[in-house]
């Protein structure tokens, strides 16, 4: 339950982007979105990385963190709500099969049933007849899906050697130093005069939607399977579309009530355990044969 407050809170991103911050500049609002925040909990925490930890962080900071943020705020600013959700649920597809050969994890039929019927609930929840399509935008989400997947899986594979914050800090650092120069480069300087809405919305994306989610999300990581933690993410666009309907005042339809369920019932199926008394397996704990013990 603490791990889907993660989702959760992200489906409100789309809002708060459309609403308070400012037009054309992704990069800037991904930037704005990592860094302090890192650093924030990096100088709560007092932790560095070590050994091969440094480049460790460094990869799944651009994984989980700078190049999905910035496919992401690019999939929100050139596509609607909608379709950038409906590419984004491909994600625990994308797990699914990560986690089958890089874990070891066996390939369930239900799981794959479960990821083909989230794709097609998150559709009927929030794609539009009329929705208009954007190449490089469309493009952004699926790469947004794919980076995503591949940093749950090796965030899974690489057992954290320091608390739960200080390496949260590390991913959202290495993630926003990386951003940082593109942006500069991509959309020059920020703004000098931001608006009161602006910084409510990047302070509410920093705290609320980087430092605290992405917490809870790794801490899930640890203790759950990668594929029941990415099938969560698809309450984000649930989010999303309730959101929509109770904040902008967006009409809702039988589909949508459909899709909705259809959500609930794949992400019900995937939490379910694949055999009686079955648990994951965690990184402090080695499993039936070498090829699934994780490094």
């Amino acid at each position: 339950m603490l791990t889907a407050l993660a989702p959760a809170v992200w489906g409100t991103t789309y809002l708060v982007t459309t609403e308070l911050l400012p037009p054309g500049r992704p990069l800037l609002a991904a930037v704005i979105r990592a860094l302090p925040a890192g650093l924030a909990l990096v100088a709560v925490t007092r932790r560095l990385p070590q050994g091969i930890w440094w480049w460790r962080a460094l990869v799944l900071g651009a994984l989980n963190i700078g190049v999905f943020f910035a496919l992401l705020f690019v999939a929100a600013y050139r596509l609607p709500g909608g379709v950038a959700a409906t590419v984004g649920a491909i994600q625990p597809l994308l797990v699914a099969l990560l986690a089958a050969g890089l874990l070891g994890e066996r390939l369930a039929p239900r799981t794959l049933v479960a990821a083909v019927a989230g794709v097609a609930g998150v559709s009927l929840l929030v794609l539009r007849a009329d929705a208009r399509l954007d190449g490089l935008g469309v493009a952004a989400a699926a790469g947004g899906a794919v980076v995503m997947a591949t940093g749950v899986v090796l965030s899974k594979r690489w057992a954290p050697p320091a608390p739960l914050l200080a390496t949260t800090g590390w991913q959202l650092v290495a993630g926003g130093l990386l951003l940082l120069p593109v942006a500069l480069f991509v959309e020059g300087p920020p703004p000098l005069a931001p608006t009161g809405a602006n910084l409510t919305g990047y302070a509410y994306l920093a705290v609320i939607g980087s430092a605290l989610a992405y917490a809870l999300w790794f801490r899930g990581i640890r203790l759950l399977a990668p594929t029941e933690v990415t099938f969560l993410g698809l309450l984000s666009p649930l989010v999303a579309t309730a959101l929509g309907w109770l904040a902008l005042g967006q009409e809702l339809t039988v589909a949508q009530g459909f899709g909705a369920v259809v959500v609930l019932g794949s992400l019900v199926a995937a939490q379910a355990r694949r055999g009686r008394g079955a648990r994951p397996v965690t990184a402090a704990e080695p499993s039936s044969s070498p090829s699934q013990q994780r490094i």
